[in-house]
């Protein structure tokens, strides 16, 4: 399983972004997230228990501008730093002022590059994440299932989750978000069943994104039932979507 082993890695060449530069605010020897998908890069979590220390905003914020000096002394094109790594990066108690420092540094180093968030959404109910969220370019906020039972099927999330709270608070975006949703198929879901298709589409429709961010498989993951989707499949299943107007960008 992949593993971040820095607070500032890459940049790596991303099928959504782009040349990212990651940002990991979880322990860089484990993993930490309320999500424990079926298909994570980084694993169960319960392999990933062995290092629970985050690094502080103190300590992101000097290895981002050694890392963006470094880049940009060697000419390192940069089109997005992106929050990712080894887990859910809004579980971090100081992810609002990490988010303010980081545009400082964007701003100082490399202007034209965008700042993206890839998060699970389960911690928008705290104005300050939200708040935090919407200064970045790119806040990419995941569904992937388009019921609360999916979602435990698929994401396995820790405590309790109702997609309709979550749903709730991706409103107050007023549609100013990236909405990312991977598509999977395996013995107990399927992204592409009538019912499950019907209600995610008419979940795009009510939260209405900027953006839909369509991916499927593309790594080794811990689950190894799992089947993905051919970009002519997932084409046809947001065609209706697309149609209607909706910006969707597809990824096989």
């Amino acid at each position: 399983m992949l593993r971040f082993e820095e607070i500032a890695f890459g940049p790596i060449h991303s099928r959504r972004l782009g040349s990212s530069l990651g940002v990991n605010l979880l322990p860089v020897k484990g993993k930490l997230c309320n999500f424990d998908c079926i298909y994570c890069e980084c694993g169960w979590n319960k392999d990933g228990r062995q290092d629970t220390v985050l690094p502080s905003a103190k300590q992101v914020s000097e290895a981002l501008e050694a890392k963006l000096t470094s880049c940009l002394n060697e000419g390192i094109q940069i089109d997005s730093i992106t929050f990712s790594g080894n887990g859910e990066p809004t579980l971090h108690p100081e992810f609002p002022q990490i988010v303010d420092q980081t545009i400082f540094l964007r701003n100082k180093y490399y202007p034209a590059a965008k700042i993206s968030v890839l998060s699970n959404a389960t911690m928008l109910y705290r104005d300050e994440v939200v708040e935090a969220l919407r200064k970045t370019d790119n806040p990419i906020l995941k569904i992937d299932a388009s019921s609360t039972a999916g979602v435990n099927l698929v994401n396995k999330p820790s405590g309790k989750y109702e997609l309709s709270q979550v749903i709730d608070n991706l409103k107050s975006f007023d549609g100013d978000f990236i909405l990312q949703t991977m598509f999977l198929r395996s013995p107990f879901f399927d992204s592409s069943s009538e019912e499950n298709l019907k209600a995610w589409i008419d979940i795009v429709r009510e939260l209405r994104p900027r953006e839909v961010m369509v991916y499927t498989l593309d790594r080794e993951t811990p689950d190894k039932s799992l089947e993905k989707f051919t970009v002519q499949q997932m084409e046809t299943m947001t065609k209706v979507l697309v149609d209607e107007g909706f910006c969707i960008q597809i990824r096989g």
